[in-house]
């Protein structure tokens, strides 16, 4: 943490700076001093601006989507995985693999740290700086910090904890760890501060700009952390709370959407929950779901997603590099074993009729499959009378190798109805597990083109098999989208023990499984440990149980 915010603190200008030449021209970059940039508004939207750049940059996102997805069920290697990738996926986890740096989360941190601290000294000093444009700036960038950091506590579970920027030598950054509920409960606290200052909008519905109401950070995406912040947290009612607030306003802005453009042949209400169809309207054709959510990007069900486009410089290399584009396969593959024979209707998974697998994978030769969610730009297939792969009828397009503009979604409608049936599941009131496979079946049938394949009467006598049918649903609905490990460890935590995540994952392991399954019943093994570079600069610093090999023995949960 300590090379992570001190580099930070002295590079963020170079960056921000690269945009105000003209300030530049006056003083020299080696004169300047924070308080002479720090003057007025464009100043606080250019760091704004970083912060979000920060979470996009290679490092990051890659970062993102590795500790939310690789250790799970879901991926296997596929070409040219690097080695640190397939010791992380054989479970052979050390303190030396690159991915346990968390260098580039903590910079979005302190570059967020940054705009809270300056944002209302430039508000009392420039008259054209508005208090509330200067609230909702910090709510912006709180809320960027605390889903930084709610990435850092699932996956190292206790971490260094500051909102204090790095902006002068006389400042210590060398931290202990603060522990996981003590950071939750700081993230909840500082997004119930600034929750109600976020903009709803920044445009119009029918704007050209429109897509930034899901690329940058608005109330319901406040709202959207919230609600997941809160289940972790084991508080269901004001999860409940949150994603209620989300599913209605998505209510309102389908009926502004009627009332503005008329019937909608890709969208409806399903069971009163404006969705996009998986195929439109009358036809047959699916796949229209997957090509507005991720194909496209900005969706009318996205809530917050990061944004990248064919001309920005920064590219989503993650997707393109791990998943794969038109002409090389990527260096992940989906787990074989856990999805054959889904045309047959014999899989334990997805059921034949459901789009999201035809949509999330492609066929890689024998019994392969690359991953294709985020690759494709479109998709196009048939589920009706399906036997072989052939009845499926599918055409597609592949992104480039030269695009890399996967958007990369981080919360959509889906999010708030299986987080508020989990919710409901483990508040298990008087009807709440009616409410929650009500909410379940939603985003099922979209998936199975309203054909309904999921009965309430085989699940709802069952907290357990309640448990496990939204568990179940959220791989099915968020395959590869970073999601899956974090699912295992909430449920792992909330358990006390690894028993679920450890019958998730056991099938992806041909060799060695039986010593796998016995490391992997440790609790303290399901968090990454510490880089040792990074507990060489920070004495504060005790390492994960699971990793220390005896090295030492003070870090506790």
């Amino acid at each position: 943490m300590t090379n992570a915010i001190t580099v930070a603190g002295y590079c963020l200008l170079a960056i921000v700076f690269s945009s105000c030449s003209d300030f530049l021209d006056i003083l020299p970059l080696n004169e300047v001093v924070l308080e002479n940039y720090w003057t007025e508004k464009a100043d606080v939207s250019s760091v704004v601006n970083s912060c979000y750049e920060s979470l996009e940059h290679s490092d990051a996102l890659t970062r993102m989507g590795i500790w939310g997805e690789l250790r799970s069920d879901n991926l296997m290697a596929g070409d040219n995985a690097p080695t640190e990738v397939r010791e992380i996926l054989k479970e052979n986890l050390q303190p030396t693999n690159p991915y346990c740096q968390w260098d580039k989360i903590y910079e979005c941190i302190n570059r967020c740290n940054t705009v809270c601290y300056y944002a209302p000294k430039v508000q009392s000093i420039d008259p054209n700086y508005r208090e509330e444009e200067m609230r909702a700036n910090v709510a912006e960038a709180a809320t960027l910090r605390a889903l930084a950091y709610f990435y850092l506590i699932r996956t190292f579970r206790d971490v260094p904890y500051s909102t204090q920027p790095s902006i002068d030598d006389t400042q210590t950054y060398v931290l202990p760890a603060s522990k996981f509920d003590v950071v939750l409960d700081s993230l909840i606290t500082s997004l119930e501060k600034v929750k109600d200052d976020a903009v709803r909008r920044y445009y119009t519905d029918d704007s050209p700009n429109a897509w930034q109401n899901s690329s940058k950070i608005t109330r319901w995406a406040v709202y959207a952390l919230l609600a997941d912040l809160y289940l972790w947290k084991g508080d269901w009612n004001n999860s409940i709370r949150y994603c209620d607030l989300v599913i209605d306003q998505k209510r309102k802005q389908y009926e502004e959407l009627l009332q503005r453009e008329g019937s909608q042949p890709n969208m409806d209400l399903i069971d009163s929950i404006p969705m996009i169809l998986e195929a439109p309207l009358g036809t047959t054709n699916c796949g229209n779901s997957y090509n507005e959510i991720f194909g496209t990007g900005n969706s009318f069900e996205s809530i917050f997603e990061l944004y990248f486009s064919k001309t920005q410089s920064q590219k989503n290399t993650w997707v393109d590099s791990y998943y794969g584009n038109e002409n090389t396969r990527g260096r992940l593959s989906a787990n074989a074993l856990m999805l054959m024979d889904v045309v047959k209707n014999t899989n334990s998974l997805f059921k034949r009729s459901d789009g999201r697998f035809y949509a999330a994978t492609k066929s890689a030769g024998s019994s392969a499959l690359s991953i294709a969610k985020y690759v494709r730009t479109s998709v196009s297939f048939t589920t009706k009378n399906v036997t072989t792969e052939n009845d499926l009828h599918l055409t597609d397009n592949m992104r480039s190798n030269s695009d890399k503009d996967a958007h990369w979604i981080i919360y959509r409608l889906s999010d708030m109805l299986l987080i508020k049936a989990e919710a409901l599941i483990e508040r298990a009131q008087d009807g709440d597990f009616d409410a929650a496979f009500d909410l379940i079946n939603i985003v099922n049938k979209r998936a199975n083109n309203l054909t309904q394949t999921l009965k309430k009467e085989d699940y709802i006598s069952s907290k357990k098999q309640m448990e496990d049918l939204v568990m179940e649903e959220r791989q099915r609905e968020f395959i590869f989208e970073g999601k899956r490990w974090y699912d295992l460890v909430r449920r792992s935590r909330r358990d006390g023990n690894t028993i679920s995540l450890v019958a998730a994952v056991q099938n992806k392991f041909e060799e060695n499984s039986n010593a796998i399954r016995i490391r992997l019943s440790d609790p303290n093994i399901i968090y990454f440990p510490y880089a040792k570079s990074e507990l060489k600069v920070n004495p504060l610093l005790s390492q994960n149980p699971a990793f220390a090999n005896g090295e030492d023995s003070q870090y506790s949960r």
